[in-house]
């Protein structure tokens, strides 16, 4: 990617990373506080549960679909003016959140301001990639790795502080005064010719299809559990309708001179195989992670939000410390080898230790089963990162966007997956514990309960107030029993996406580099 590096000196170039992950940890981070808060949003929005919902679904679906605009957009205006705008967006965006009094509002905030994160998203990761040398580049993505690692599981922790000690429209006003910094500072700092083309080539009819199609698939994912998937006829029709408009933007991208997309990026190796890893390890399967542990401390262990977040704390620090280490030796040793040594553990933890979490284990010991687990993702994206960026010269601003696409709709399974897990195994053990209770040990257990339960409760309800009394407690070890299976459902996804680099590996051996030469003939090769 040498035809992709603008030198800056390195005290310049120190500064300029400052305020280009900022920008982009604000956003990030931002996401997962409000998907702590945002059953507190409920009353003063004068809205119910599944109203709430469509504030963090109206900016997955802003943010995801304006992604494949911002990428071409930044050719004509140049990568360093679409972060200064995007940021200006996002910032604005969360004043107007703070201040909004109904439903509606919030929601159309939510999308400007996931629009705004777009524009970062798409920009921060090829301006810290242009502006660092080769052979600084693994440190560079360590660096990144913090906003995409990091930040989603630091979130429950600041949310829950912000609610619990100020107010829920804090969460984003605290956006305001470092976002205005931040723009201040961009001006002054970033190299403005990053980028810049000139011109501006958009494939308007394979950006309806692509758009109309993602954001089909994201209201689905979002509303599935609520509708009852399949049971409802809505769910049906939003999936056939992504999977038509799908296929009538690759019908399109096909038959055009100008493609939206350049879908030969794919076939290079180094960038095709490790997005798929990224697609299914990441999405599928540590985004169920960093939706399931609030969860598992609020919902199971009974913590307030910010009691949940300083438990989960010591598994967000492993993350950022590890993203630098990662990034750190990724330009010392072969990215491909950190990588894989993340997978295997990120298998393991996943499969042997996190499915320990039960009701019975001490949130202090989970807190630290859930270390290894902060080592795995902290060295993952840093050298996915620089291996699969490497080989990308120009086309370093597409890989960006598209890696960040990926992101949103596999966060968005990921998170659908895992409530859907979480209930069906639930209500899976629930029933199971029901059908084998024993009809006289339950008859004994009411007899000796009632005598206690009358000094309490009236004659009248004190049965019904014993029999809850068991209802609970089966609920309780059902929904333990329910995280466990959950989270060992985690391991298989993290399976399913390391097999892609070792795919990676088979490929660039002696057995198939030749096979693969023949197919894909276009990209010179070397070791991993």
């Amino acid at each position: 990617m040498k035809d992709f590096y603008y030198p800056v000196p390195p005290e310049e170039r120190l500064l300029i990373t400052f305020v280009l992950m900022t920008g982009f940890f604000m956003a990030i981070l931002d996401t997962t506080i409000v998907d702590i808060v945002v059953p507190k949003m409920m009353g003063p929005l004068s809205t119910d549960l599944y109203g709430i919902q469509w504030v963090v679904t109206s900016y997955m679906m802003a943010a995801a679909t304006a992604l494949l605009f911002v990428e071409n957009f930044a050719k004509y205006l140049g990568y360093s003016y679409c972060f200064i705008l995007g940021l200006s967006i996002f910032t604005s965006a969360s004043f107007l959140c703070g201040i909004a009094q109904s439903l509606p509002q919030m929601i159309l905030f939510r999308v400007i301001q996931g629009i705004g994160e777009a524009f970062l998203a798409a920009t921060t990761q090829t301006l810290l990639v242009s502006i660092y040398p080769p052979e600084k580049r693994g440190l560079a993505m360590g660096i990144f790795g913090l906003g995409v690692s990091f930040a989603p599981a630091l979130g429950p922790t600041l949310g829950g502080f912000i609610t619990e000690h100020l107010s829920w429209r804090w969460i984003f006003f605290v956006n305001v005064p470092i976002g205005v910094v931040n723009v201040i500072a961009a001006l002054a700092l970033l190299p403005k010719e990053i980028g810049r083309q000139g011109y501006f080539q958009f494939n308007l009819l394979s950006y309806i299809f692509v758009a109309s199609a993602t954001i089909s698939l994201l209201i689905m994912l979002s509303k599935g559990q609520q509708l009852g998937w399949f049971q409802s006829p809505i769910i049906p029709l939003l999936l056939f309708l992504s999977l038509a408009l799908f296929c009538l933007y690759f019908m399109n991208e096909l038959r055009s001179k100008t493609p939206l997309i350049d879908l030969s990026i794919y076939k290079i190796p180094e960038f095709g195989l490790p997005m798929g890893m990224h697609f299914f390890t990441l999405g599928f399967g540590m985004y169920q992670v960093f939706y399931l542990l609030p969860l598992y401390y609020e919902n199971l262990k009974g913590l307030t939000t910010f009691q949940a977040g300083i438990h989960i704390l010591a598994f967000a620090i492993f993350i950022g410390t590890f993203s630098i280490i990662s990034g750190y030796l990724s330009d010392k040793i072969a990215p491909g080898l950190i990588l894989f040594m993340s997978f295997l553990l990120f298998f393991i933890t996943t499969y042997f230790l996190i499915p320990q979490l039960n009701y019975y284990t001490e949130a202090s010991r989970a807190a630290i089963l859930t270390i290894p687990l902060g080592i795995s993702m902290g060295t993952f994206f840093a050298p996915l990162t620089a291996l699969s960026l490497r080989r990308l010269g120009p086309k370093t601003g597409l890989g960006v966007a598209l890696m960040h696409y990926q992101r949103f709709v596999g966060g968005s399974f990921g998170t659908a997956l895992a409530t859907n897990h979480l209930e069906f195994y639930t209500n899976k053990n629930f029933q199971r514990l029901t059908e084998l209770q024993d009809p006289s040990y339950v008859s004994y257990f009411l007899q000796e309960k009632l005598p206690l339960a009358k000094q309490f409760f009236s004659e009248d309800i004190v049965g019904k107030k014993v029999s809850a009394l068991i209802y609970h407690a089966e609920y309780v070890q059902a929904l333990s029993w329910g995280f466990q299976e959950t989270f060992r459902k985690v391991a298989y996804w993290g399976l399913l996406g390391g097999s892609f680099l070792i795919l990676l590996f088979l490929i660039r051996s002696k057995f198939l580099k030749q096979l693969f030469r023949l197919i894909f003939c276009k990209h010179a090769q070397r070791p991993l």
